[in-house]
């Protein structure tokens, strides 16, 4: 496994990739893997004759009171589970080499990302786009891996991708939870013991919507109530959004579409903003 730090080396390297005709699978991530970081990289090394893994904390899709600063990091490990999961390439750029002082130019999708996290932290979606823009464009994948536990960020890349004529496949990956139905998140390590048994308060109101549904229930009103009054059985959970959108457009719906329509959540736990989703 090579790591590769700099953003003209990477790029020669995929351009040299090419030309022998090799298909590059791309993982881009923020570091701190876990097991659902790792599944994508484990349908990467499937679908792909090279692997590549990005490890680059973003800072231009954080606020300027988000977690930049204390988002977890530990490159030694991640490394270590880059090699065996059968990672051929680690891009790990330091953000200087990919935003110079004179940056000044980002790429936005509109209305998907009007929606859920877009309303509630202005210019996360526009760091998104850019910086994945700015890695297909120096990494050159055929097929790209994102999971679904932010389903949003997936349906946007994917309508960026269609847009501007991308040439990469997009594959989103189910959620990976614990045994106890927590999605998997780098910042689930902010969590105590006692907050981190009151996030399972999301996993159970998503898992009573979808009994709900397949019991008959369709009105979209109770539906996100059995989610929100699940919620408030945790006093220390604070919700910031319990929505239902179309999964593709994510633009609020008004009635219940059968397999299209995505249930999502946001939630504070202490000071950790902790997202998950179910399409129905």
């Amino acid at each position: 496994m090579q790591v590769i730090r700099s953003p003209k080396i990477i790029q020669k390297t995929s351009l040299a990739l090419k030309r022998r005709g090799q298909t590059i699978a791309f993982v881009p991530t923020m570091g701190f893997l876990h097991e659902g970081h790792i599944t994508l990289l484990r349908r990467a090394r499937q679908a792909g004759d090279v692997v590549v893994l990005s490890i680059f904390v973003n800072p231009t899709q954080f606020g300027p009171k988000e977690d930049f600063k204390k988002y977890p990091r530990d490159m030694k490990s991640d490394l270590k589970k880059a090699a065996a999961a059968g990672v051929d390439f680690v891009f790990a750029p330091t953000p200087s080499s990919l935003y110079a002082d004179s940056f000044e130019t980002y790429l936005e999708v509109t209305n998907a990302t009007r929606e859920l996290c877009g309303q509630f932290r202005p210019g996360h979606f526009r760091g998104v786009t850019t910086i994945v823009a700015k890695l297909f464009n120096l990494i050159q994948p055929d097929i790209a891996f994102f999971g679904k536990k932010d389903f949003q960020q997936y349906a946007v890349i994917r309508r960026m991708v269609n847009d501007l004529n991308f040439p990469v496949k997009i594959i989103g990956v189910d959620t990976v939870r614990e045994p106890d139905g927590l999605a998997m998140s780098s910042r689930n390590v902010y969590l105590n013991d006692q907050q981190r048994l009151a996030a399972l308060c999301l996993s159970r109101g998503l898992k009573k919507i979808k009994t709900a549904v397949r019991g008959g229930k369709k009105d979209l009103k109770k539906l996100i109530g059995i989610l929100q009054q699940e919620i408030k059985r945790e006093p220390s959970v604070k919700i910031q959004y319990v929505k239902a959108v179309d999964k593709d457009s994510i633009q609020p719906l008004a009635v219940y579409r059968p397999g299209k329509t995505l249930f999502a959540v946001a939630v504070f736990i202490g000071k950790t903003r902790l997202i998950d989703n179910l399409v129905v």
